[in-house]
């Protein structure tokens, strides 16, 4: 069983990256340039608020028009967001990601934000675990 805390310690880029609600949506799209991802967290002080992401910009802002040097983030982002736990198991996760309209799960400990994850971290880690447990199997029944 791999837990969110696995997952979350084996990350490479274990940062939180987040913008205010009142930010201007160039901004949070810089900060997902420069940190080369695909979401931002959007928090109010300590509070999470929703979620930002490119896929959002593209539906919610470009499509209709939205300037990103003059639309706040709080227009576009998600606001509705699916936390997780670092105790939960991946699988539930998934589980998560197939039933909700989200690809992004913030993990909250004690009320704090302390990481984020795609459903891409997901994917890897769930492959990365099917391929060792394969390999165990195959080493297993030759020898």
């Amino acid at each position: 069983m791999i837990t969110v805390k696995k997952l979350l310690d084996t990350k490479s880029n274990q940062e939180i990256w987040a913008v205010r609600p009142g930010q201007m949506v160039i901004e949070a799209l810089e900060v997902m340039a420069e940190a080369n991802i695909g979401a931002v967290l959007v928090m109010d002080g300590d509070r999470l608020v929703g979620i930002f992401s490119e896929r959002d910009y593209a539906r919610k802002g470009i499509i209709y028009g939205r300037k990103a040097q003059k639309t706040p983030v709080a227009e576009i982002m998600k606001a509705e967001t699916y936390p997780v736990s670092p105790e939960m198991d991946i699988e539930d996760c998934m589980e998560l990601l197939a039933d909700k309209p989200t690809r992004h799960l913030p993990v909250v400990a004690e009320g704090r934000v302390i990481g984020l994850l795609s459903i891409g971290d997901i994917v890897t880690t769930l492959v990365n675990d099917q391929t060792v447990l394969i390999e165990h199997l195959e080493h297993y029944i030759s020898h």
